[in-house]
């Protein structure tokens, strides 16, 4: 097999009752025939939907193949020896036209007994918002699971959760088990553990277009729920130009945010771990000794972790979203 480069996969879409077109409009993504998009998987080793390569010479080859393959070179020793041949994180596009359903994710624990599965930790960055829009993040007091259930089976399951104001560059961190739904008018990128369960607790009572509604799984949610009342749901952090920003670190993922207006170097040499850019504003060029490799808004690259110094080259500026696992 050819050697390692900084790699690109082909986009997986996905059309969802609730999607829109900023994929295509704002992102440049043509979903084709869809008729809308509510999600693109950029990378992703979900067994029902590994990506695939996209460019140089490895093209056309699956990212469980080159896990297989080249192990530790590709994603960091350490991070081999846990996770072997799954890839860790699932990274994705959001283009909600609607609301998404009020759901939860289970931590490992539990998705392992019910699924074994990996449970289902995220962060979402707004790229792109219109006007007015919100989202849900968490309740709004503290509850017992009797509270929760009085309230969901009274029909005022709305009443108790948290509502956030979420315009672009806002940062949510949701742990398993923190009920949430992203609201209409938001693009967002998220980046998430390697995990397609998801407990839908509440559906706005919409239809598909044969006039059923969504399943939910009421029952299954309550062991998920973290019913506890947090003071902070919005991450803070300081926008700085020409700086890395540290925006998450929990033990599934670090993101950073990389605002650019300067060429800069990137030394990965004391990490044990591939790197991801997802690029959410501008372009730049990820220079290797031997290539360069062009990134724009939309675009997603995986630096394996042979890579260990790239430069990123920039006329226009560019915001980048920089992940691993430290």
């Amino acid at each position: 097999m050819p050697a390692l480069y900084p790699l690109k996969f082909k986009t997986i879409f996905k059309d969802k009752i609730w999607g829109g077109q900023k994929i295509k409009t704002y992102l440049h993504k043509d979903f084709g025939s869809l008729p809308n998009c509510g999600e693109t998987w950029e990378i992703s080793g979900v067994k029902s939907d590994v990506s695939v390569v996209n460019g140089g010479a490895l093209d056309g080859e699956s990212l469980a193949d080159l896990l297989e393959q080249f192990k530790g070179e590709l994603v960091g020793e350490k991070v081999y020896a846990h996770f072997g041949n799954i890839f860790p994180l699932l990274v994705k596009f959001i283009d909600a036209k609607e609301d998404l359903s009020v759901q939860v994710h289970p931590n490992d624990e539990l998705a392992k007994k019910r699924h074994n599965s990996f449970g289902k930790t995220e962060m979402w960055y707004v790229i792109e918002s219109d006007p007015g829009s919100s989202l849900i993040a968490g309740f709004n007091k503290e509850l017992t699971e009797q509270e929760y259930l009085d309230k969901f089976n009274s029909g005022h399951l709305m009443d108790i959760l948290n509502k956030e104001d979420a315009n672009a560059g806002d940062v949510f961190f949701l742990p398993a088990g923190r009920v949430h739904t992203i609201g209409a008018g938001l693009l967002i990128a998220e980046i998430q553990q390697t995990s397609d369960i998801t407990y839908r607790i509440y559906d706005f009572d919409r239809v598909d277009d044969k006039g059923n509604k969504r399943e939910l799984h009421t029952k299954e949610a309550l062991a998920a729920i973290d019913y506890h009342h947090y003071p902070n749901y919005k991450t803070q952090y300081q926008p700085e130009k020409n700086k890395t920003v540290e925006l998450v670190t929990c033990p599934y993922f670090t993101t950073n945010l990389l605002d650019f207006t300067a060429d800069t170097t990137k030394d990965y040499s004391n990490l044990d771990s591939f790197v991801i850019f997802v690029c959410v504003e501008g372009s730049f060029t990820v220079k290797t000794a031997d290539a360069e490799y062009p990134v724009k808004m939309g675009d997603c690259i995986l630096l394996p972790k042979i890579m260990e110094k790239v430069d990123l080259v920039t006329t226009s500026g560019f915001k980048i979203l920089e992940s691993y696992i430290e």
